[in-house]
């Protein structure tokens, strides 16, 4: 049976064992300790042993046992031994046992119960960990005895704690009495002790690595001293099984919906499925509750989210979301996609944007995908497809901000044939590298299209059409010189369910169109300012032949004009879609120009330009008004990193007519190290819009930071944020203020977000989110906001360890 390409995983793991407990991972670490197998010991550890013993022992794993002898070295300044019965060992003393060493100052062993006894500080490294304590007493092979007031640090994680009495009852059973776990420092600059600033806290932790669970007691989680979560009791699994439980409770606020709290509690189904189940209250709003339910089996995925909100205090009605997707490939060559989006109302997307997944979150998509390829031959593909593709259009009551609805298709039925082949009769004429190939390709597709319910009136109705695209081309490609002509026709014939402007109710045409790409890549090398470069030249031709087809009656389902760039200009149509196809007889012309530096590559510099020339009049034409221009606006581009903390790029369309700008995109970036961005972009379209985009994340105060990977944090207190503003209307329409404050083992964000909803309409949310490293964030998802409005925006904390103060 196929597997899904893309797996879609359950969630890892739950709520308490990596989220609540990662204590529980320390007192799991200990349990390892005699499981040990290669020997090894820190640096400064004895090379020359006084005593070498092998020890017959027996370790459980898994469920099974199996005999192996591993080597007991001890040394010590002093030792006395009696044959087969006990060795004492005074100053210094340092055991290894496997992957575990130990350090004390007197030691015993008994060699009849294989017993190790330290009445003393007894100091133990297993794997990097490390473990302090008084009075050891532990037998070897059963991997039975105590550990009174041990301290503990994780290599993992970096974190550390303490517990009153550790109780190791067999090689798969742990107990620890009043354990804590906390990355924060424990000890100032001078050594003395430190309370932590947060601290996670049991009463008692018991592990059974047998049943691969854990059982805790009495669980608090103090922040600065305040309990922020806490459990009576509960269980949870080791290692990366999932298992029912709570997760970190979500807090947020907006000027819509008030102040806003739920809490998680994750259900673990079966090994392929699991849900989350999210009771949340909204101060202004009542009480409701989001839900999401995920399944996975080898051949299918599939993905449940629903909000519901019983009684909105403000609207006075029920509120709901919905949203299902899915794939499934119920063969190697047969593929099903799904995915639906609907909600209660209109303004749903403004009052509950965060439910809203969408990412046009006024257009909402129902969409059902069926296809299936293969191959006849070699060199000939094919593809079938069907699709079902329907829209919720939510419309303003303002007639100025209502939008245009796209069209449904119910439904899309269409197979796709691509063919390439090498021409054999020029074999013998042609090196293989030139050699061309008859590239060709062949779509033939019915379309029912038809309007929403909330398509705006004056909108045509929908109707039937059938289209085919087809193109041959024969490519003649070399390193750096390319050739490609090629022949594209486009049919299509329509059936409307209302007469169109002339009366008909059919209508067909065919539009061929000739096209010849031609381009070279030259590359020299040189200097500049003593920097050994690579220089590039690549200038480009793209001559279009089509000609002139009536469409002015047709029906337009799908098409629009191009947006002016580099790729529409070297297209051979400046529309998208099927329905329009401009005629055109036009050279575009253009060349780019690269400097790279030779040691690496990196792109230092880059310049080009492209404009288009028509030779005679166009009668379709995606700008109305333009139609007798000859020479098309130039577009020139570049980008520069001539100097490492600075980014530069931009686009200016130039009208020569006029002997001024069109649109402009210019942007700038100074990064001159880590957690140190400021971003300024300037946007300008004549008569429309003229904008300033300015994103930044800089270090404001504190102390210098540094993180375990080595990469330096300057301060404690951070800003981070992006402020658009519209020149033209002489406002801010969206906004993101952050303050971010790293403490080295926990990080504050704060935030406001404000966005427009509409002309004289915006909503504001507030954003508070607390993230203990090493253990899990509470509150709203900040730090997602973040990442996805600020470019260049690096966390301050990560999976990568926490921060440490030097």
């Amino acid at each position: 049976m196929p597997t899904v390409p893309h797996a879609h995983r359950p969630r890892a793991l739950p709520p308490l064992s990596r989220r609540l407990l990662p204590v529980a991972a320390a007192c799991w670490a200990l349990t390892t300790l005699a499981a040990a197998q290669t020997p090894s010991a820190p640096e400064g550890a004895a090379s020359e042993p006084v005593a070498l013993r092998t020890v017959k022992s027996t370790v459980l794993r898994s469920g099974t046992s199996q005999t192996r002898d591993k080597a007991l070295v001890l040394r010590a300044e002093r030792s006395t031994a009696q044959l087969g019965q006990t060795l004492e060992a005074e100053g210094d003393v340092q055991l290894r046992y496997g992957d575990t060493w130990l350090r004390t100052e007197a030691l015993r062993f008994v060699e009849s119960r294989n017993e190790v006894v330290a009445p003393g500080p007894v100091r133990i490294e297993h794997l990097g960990s490390q473990l302090e304590g008084r009075g050891l007493r532990l037998e070897l092979d059963a991997f039975l005895g105590e550990l009174l007031a041990p301290t503990y640090r994780l290599a993992i994680t970096g974190g550390s704690g303490q517990a009153q009495r550790l109780d190791f009852l067999g090689e798969q059973r742990l107990r620890a009495d009043a354990a804590s776990y906390s990355s924060c420092p424990r000890v100032d600059d001078e050594g003395r002790p430190l309370a932590p600033d947060w601290e996670l806290r049991t009463d008692r932790l018991e592990l059974d690595l047998v049943r691969n669970e854990g059982r805790a007691q009495g669980a608090v989680l103090r922040f600065l001293g305040v309990p922020l979560l806490a459990a009576p009791s509960f269980s949870f699994p080791l290692g990366d099984q999932r298992r029912s439980g709570w997760l970190p409770p979500h807090l947020g606020a907006d000027n819509r919906s008030g102040v806003e709290v739920a809490t998680p509690y994750y259900f673990n189904l079966a090994d392929n499925a699991d849900a989350t189940v999210t009771p949340f209250v909204m101060t202004r709003r009542g009480i409701g509750a989001d839900a999401e339910v995920r399944g996975l089996l080898p051949w299918v995925a599939s993905e449940v989210q629903a909000s519901w909100l019983p009684h909105d205090r403000v609207l006075g009605g029920d509120r709901w979301a919905l949203r299902w997707s899915g794939q499934a490939y119920p063969s190697e060559s047969l593929r099903v996609q799904w995915g639906t989006e609907r909600v209660s109302d209109d303004d749903y997307w403004k009052d509950l944007r965060r439910r809203v997944i969408s990412p046009t979150p006024r257009l909402l998509a129902s969409d059902l995908q069926l296809s299936q390829s293969g191959a006849w031959r070699d060199g000939l593909g094919w593809e079938a497809y069907a699709r079902v593709q329907r829209w919720q259009v939510l419309q303003a009551s303002d007639v100025s901000s209502q939008i245009l609805s796209p069209y449904q298709r119910d439904p899309q039925i269409g197979i796709r044939l691509q063919s390439d082949g090498e021409l054999g009769l020029l074999a013998g004429f042609m090196p293989r590298q030139h050699r061309p190939r008859l590239e060709g390709g062949l779509e033939l597709e019915l379309n029912r299209f038809s309007l929403p319910s909330a398509a705006l009136p004056g909108q045509t109705r929908g109707g039937d059409r059938l289209h085919a695209l087809g193109h041959l081309a024969l490519p003649v490609l070399d390193p750096g010189w390319w050739i490609i002509p090629r022949l594209d026709v486009n049919a299509a014939a329509y059936r409307v369910r209302s007469p169109m402007t002339d009366g008909r109710t059919r209508a067909r045409r065919v539009v061929p169109t000739l096209s010849l790409d031609l381009g070279l890549a030259l590359e020299r090398k040189a200097q500049w300012a003593g920097r050994d470069l690579l220089q590039s030249l690549e200038p480009r031709l793209l001559f279009v032949n089509t000609p002139y087809r009536a469409q002015d009656a047709l029906p337009n389902y799908d098409s629009a004009p191009r947006d002016f760039n580099v790729e529409s200009l070297y297209a051979i149509n400046p529309f998208t879609g099927i329905d329009r196809v401009a005629d055109t007889r036009q050279l575009a012309f253009g060349a780019v120009s690269r400097w790279l530096n030779a040691a690496d590559g990196e792109e230092l510099l880059r310049l080009g330009l492209v404009q288009r020339y028509q030779f005679r009049t166009q009668q379709i034409n995606p700008t109305p008004g333009l139609t007798s221009r000859r020479f098309s606006d130039l577009l020139l581009t570049g980008a520069a990193h001539l100097h490492q903390p600075w980014w530069l790029d931009g686009a200016v369309q130039f009208n020569p007519d006029s002997q001024r700008s069109v649109r402009s995109v210019l942007r700038a970036r100074f990064s001159p190290g880590p957690f140190r961005s400021v971003s300024l972009a300037y946007r300008f379209q004549r008569d429309q819009s003229e904008q300033l985009d300015l994103a930044w994340q800089w270090p404001l105060a504190g102390k210098r930071a540094i993180s375990q990977s080595g990469q330096s944090c300057q301060g404690h207190w951070y800003s981070a944020g992006r402020v658009q503003y519209s020149l033209r209307e002489r406002r801010v329409t969206d906004s993101l203020l952050g303050l971010e404050y790293n403490a080295s083992c926990w990080v504050l964000r704060m935030g406001v977000e404000r966005l427009s909803t509409g002309q004289s309409q915006t909503s504001t949310r507030f954003l508070v989110q607390l993230e203990l490293n090493g253990l899990s964030r509470l509150g709203a998802n900040a730090l997602k906001v973040l990442r996805d409005n600020v470019p260049g925006y690096r966390p301050l904390a990560s999976d990568n360890g926490p921060y440490a103060i030097p």
